[in-house]
């Protein structure tokens, strides 16, 4: 009986590989036993981990993945299986080779080692590319780790193998590799090309030697690289730091770290800091903590900005209630109508001055909004019955 129900299973399981290469699908198995047709076939793994919400992975699905001669080459050199993390495999795979970010499509030998990871949306001919650079021994992360160790004051080993691997990491799993060289160089050192490659790729901690040398010598890095480059890695090296703190709402953690960012004294950087400041105010719905920052800080970095402008006006209607408060509020959205006298603008304005009792300016700004929708042929109910229930106060 036991015998039976095994030949049952293998010849299910020969039939349903055998149809899915026929049709050029994904073969449906486990990963356990891709692991054994791995070893059986020779071949590395390729395993798409996909999730049916995620926008890149259905594009890839319907364009990328549906192109004939990359669905034959991934049939004939791979044993290709996607699964999706929402289910218990896949998400037990997702966690064992602590995978971020969807599409991820991890190359593994019979082994599970991970020989290449590549991650997100892309064109067929980088995708075509990647998956055959997977298959070559000396691109694939093993040897490129190997060569790196072997020498790790080694630039152009380090950069292989940092860029190589970023592919399908995140940043903060470059750290320890390039930290590994970058202390083999002294301060001076620092200041080159491949160097900086080096810390554009690898650096992502704020407090580290090599980002700290970058800003007290920002200007020479500027010269040697640009001015452009140099202010984007402190832009996302900031981004970095404070942004995972916002989607999880760990104020503790984002205030310690905001400190660590306010000293960094670049104009840019300190708009980052005020962005990052109004969402978790928002997010945690601290709206002393909102009024103190934009109190101090929208003339200053969103002055020439009407969709700021009007973004903090509303959220002042609706959560603040102190008049010289408002009277700020109001000046805000009147720079926005400098800019662009827009209908939302102008009813925005309109439920402001009513917030504080202003019934003849609240008139006249919901006047306006209304006269604006009607001349571009909008619907005007909303400036309609706004203008309403102010004549009825």
């Amino acid at each position: 009986m036991n015998m039976r129900f095994f030949y049952t299973f293998l010849i299910c399981f020969i039939f349903q590989f055998s149809y899915s290469k026929i049709n050029n699908a994904p073969v449906d198995i486990s990963y356990e036993q891709a692991i054994l047709l791995a070893k059986k076939e020779n071949k590395p793994i390729l395993i798409m981990l996909y999730a049916n919400w995620c926008p890149h992975c259905n594009t890839m699905k319907s364009t990328v993945l549906k192109e004939p001669k990359i669905v034959d080459f991934l049939s004939k050199n791979y044993i290709y299986i996607w699964k999706d993390v929402e289910t218990e495999e896949g998400l037990k795979i997702k966690d064992k080779y602590k995978t971020q970010g969807l599409p991820t499509f991890l190359f593994l030998d019979a082994n599970e080692t991970v020989l290449y990871s590549i991650k997100g949306k892309m064109t067929s001919d980088v995708f075509m590319k990647e998956v055959n650079n997977a298959l070559n021994p000396n691109l694939q992360l093993p040897y490129l780790k190997s060569q790196f160790l072997k020498d790790p004051s080694n630039a152009t080993a380090c950069l292989n193998y940092i860029q190589t691997l970023r592919k399908g990491v995140e940043r903060t799993e470059l750290a320890e590799p390039t930290h590994l060289y970058l202390a083999t160089q002294t301060d001076k050192q620092l200041l080159s090309e491949t160097n900086w490659r080096i810390i554009a790729n690898g650096v992502s901690d704020i407090t580290s030697r090599e980002f700290q040398y970058v800003l007290k010598n920002r200007m020479e890095f500027e010269k040697l690289i640009s001015v452009k480059r140099v202010d984007a890695k402190i832009t996302n090296i900031v981004s970095e730091l404070l942004q995972p703190y916002t989607l999880s709402l760990d104020t503790t953690a984002y205030f310690k770290n905001r400190l660590i960012a306010k000293t960094i004294f670049l104009e840019n950087i300190q708009s980052l800091i005020f962005s990052y400041d109004l969402l978790i105010a928002e997010r945690s719905s601290d709206w002393d903590f909102y009024k103190k920052i934009t109190l101090e800080g929208t003339k200053k970095y969103f002055w020439d900005s009407d969709n700021k402008l009007k973004e903090i006006g509303q959220i002042y209607y609706k959560e603040i209630s102190e008049p010289s408060a408002l009277q700020s509020a109001i000046l805000w959205v009147k720079r926005a109508l400098e800019i662009n006298n827009a209908a939302d603008g102008n009813l925005l304005i309109a439920r402001l001055y009513s917030k504080i009792n202003d019934k003849k300016s609240a008139q006249f700004y919901a006047k306006n909004a209304q006269t604006i929708t009607k001349e571009m042929g909008w619907d005007s109910s909303e400036s309609d019955t706004f203008l309403k229930e102010l004549n009825t106060k």
